[in-house]
């Protein structure tokens, strides 16, 4: 989630619940790049206590080994390859996603980053790129390279983030390969991530989107696989986190421009307002300054009314999430 998920995040999420590692936005890897030096901070100046992986995407093999090799002197928990970004920018340059295209071409990067990486080395993949069909012939390289770790969005790229995901292609993942494998792709709530772990028998579960809308979400998770009851947040509670997550990326801003600050909220917002109260997010749409912004907020959220466990069952933002747990819910609103 390039732009949102990034160090002043990871801070914001673990005061509510705590992942078992985090993964970098990517580093875009070409001839000329260098490292970000901004990404590097969720690496170097991570206080969470939590393992971070850094993610490279990218097609030029000289300078994906050359960018592993500088990581390789951060204290990272290893290297990750993206090849699920869906973005038509990233697949037209056959980066992300786009690499699925060609699979021998990706089997011999494959190889050639393994045999460099002394570490840890995992990829997060897609299906293919425009059939489920790919799936057994990608599932054939990563088995080859001896990868430590396959995070599966079970959907294919042209999909994007529309219609349900694939639980029966993750857990043949699962039955092939000696590594770990992680399920990525429409975990919105305790119900979800239970349903698809049931059904995939995954290592472990991978939540972007899911975590940006309910950052309780790992805690639940946990609480949940323990049997015990797990945190029901409030709308006092969402409003909190906004007010923090506000001030966190706040204090990173090399300048701090009220307006300008307002736009890149509403950006985040928009996965946390979805499906809250009816008019919250088309008020937050049209707001422009500080003041505006903080108004709609308090108007809608100083309130200690639990919040809904999943968004709209007709999401775009949140596509076929019901199709997990077997069933249509509709959220309290």
């Amino acid at each position: 989630m390039q732009d949102i998920t990034n160090l002043p995040f990871m801070r914001v999420l673990c005061r509510r619940s705590v992942p078992d590692w985090f993964v970098t936005e990517y580093f875009r890897v070409h001839p000329a790049s260098k490292l970000n030096r901004q990404l590097l901070r969720a690496i170097t100046e991570n206080t969470t206590g939590r393992p971070v992986f850094a993610q490279l995407i990218g097609r030029d093999l000289p300078s994906l080994l050359r960018s592993a090799a500088e990581l390789a002197a951060y204290p990272i928990a290893g290297i990750d390859l993206n090849l699920g970004c869906p973005a038509p920018i990233v697949c037209r340059k056959d980066a992300g996603g786009g690499l699925l295209r060609h699979p021998d071409a990706l089997h011999r990067m494959l190889g050639a980053l393994r045999e460099a990486i002394p570490g840890r080395f995992t990829v997060k993949t897609r299906l293919g790129f425009a059939e489920r069909s790919e799936f057994p012939r990608l599932l054939e390289i990563f088995r080859h390279h001896a990868i430590d770790g396959l995070t599966i969005h079970a959907r294919t790229v042209q999909a994007g983030y529309q219609g349900p995901v694939h639980p029966a292609c993750v857990r043949e993942a699962v039955s092939a390969l000696a590594c770990p494998v992680i399920a990525n792709g429409n975990i919105v709530d305790t119900q979800t991530g239970l349903a698809y772990h049931r059904q995939t028998a995954a290592a472990g579960l991978m939540i972007g989107r899911g975590a940006i809308r309910n950052p309780w979400i790992f805690a639940q998770l946990q609480a949940a696989f323990e049997d015990r009851e797990h945190p029901i947040p409030s709308s006092r509670c969402l409003l909190e986190y906004i007010h923090d997550l506000y001030a966190e990326i706040a204090r990173e801003a090399p300048r701090f421009e009220p307006l300008r600050h307002v736009q890149r909220m509403k950006r985040t917002l928009g996965f946390i307002s979805h499906g809250l109260t009816p008019d919250f997010e088309a008020h937050l749409r049209r707001c422009n300054t500080p003041e505006e912004f903080w108004s709609i907020c308090h108007e809608h959220l100083e309130n200690d009314a639990p919040l809904p466990p999943c968004p709209p069952a007709a999401s775009k933002l949140f596509s076929g999430f019901e199709a997990l747990a077997g069933e249509v819910r509709s959220p309290r609103i």
